[in-house]
């Protein structure tokens, strides 16, 4: 099922009714058309450089520095319930996934990243940009893989947005984000953070032996200014408590700006 959000006093409206008449544009001919891009320029694709936050950092990856401590922090997840949705893993010994490592930190789409604990300094989880395509302004997060030590933390969120925040700077127009369609955590992540649900593609592909439908989630940059002060709002140290529990979700937050759930 999808649901239809309309708020009529979110900032976010404006926008939205911008997009509604743009969709009556006609050209000439009398056939409609969609919206002119002005002032839009084909964005560089990302670096292979760290982008620094205040609870994490993200560090192009590397095995020399990371895989000995992502190895350890995934091997707290004993039952490898990290590994079902990924086309790859769980590996049986350090020297396994430190080859995985060396093939995939060559990869310039995806572009891997480690994520750094900036409180232990410690690699804890894998995030990567892929689908990368300049020419259309369209670019995917994804091969996210976050150890125990790092998921349902301020941290995990903040690494998220660094990689959004770092792609609409660059000037793109089309942030992604797909996954398995029976991959529930990941799907209510991507509501979480903002993702609008775009509908499912059937027998996408194959991986591990086994069918996958692909969901589809997008952000576009019209909606990232009231994404990002969401973002802002939920990470700004004044939203937890001394024990550390938040005063406002971010979905709370990101409920508002969402075209679509799915």
């Amino acid at each position: 099922m999808i649901v239809q959000w309309r708020r009529q006093d979110h900032p976010l409206n404006t926008t939205l009714i911008r997009l509604t008449q743009d969709m009556t544009r006609k050209n000439e001919l009398g056939q409609p058309i969609g919206f002119p891009i002005d002032g839009w320029t084909t964005p560089p694709r990302p670096d292979r450089q760290t982008i620094q936050g205040e609870r994490c950092s993200l560090e192009p990856l590397n095995s020399d520095s990371h895989a000995s401590e992502l190895y350890e922090a995934n091997s707290v997840d004993s039952e490898g319930r990290n590994w079902t949705y990924l086309a790859y893993g769980p590996f049986g010994t350090e020297d396994e996934y430190r080859r995985w490592i060396d093939a995939s930190s060559a990869s310039a789409d995806p572009l891997f990243f480690a994520v750094i604990d900036n409180e232990t300094g410690s690699a804890v989880g894998v995030a990567s940009y892929l689908a990368i395509h300049p020419s259309s302004g369209s670019i995917e997060v994804g091969h996210i893989n976050f150890s125990p030590r790092l998921q349902r933390t301020p941290a995990a969120t903040e690494a998220m947005y660094l990689m959004m925040e770092a792609a609409f700077a660059l000037g793109y127009r089309r942030y992604e984000w797909r996954c398995d369609a029976r991959n529930e955590r990941s799907r209510m992540a991507a509501q979480r953070l903002g993702f609008s649900f775009e509908g499912i593609f059937r027998q996408a592909t194959v991986y591990k032996g086994r069918n996958r439908d692909t969901a589809w989630y997008s952000v576009v940059d019209l909606e990232w200014p009231a994404l990002q002060e969401a973002f802002k709002q939920w990470l700004d140290p004044a939203n937890f408590s001394a024990d550390g529990k938040q005063t406002l979700r971010l979905s709370e937050l990101t409920r508002p700006i969402l075209k679509s759930i799915g």
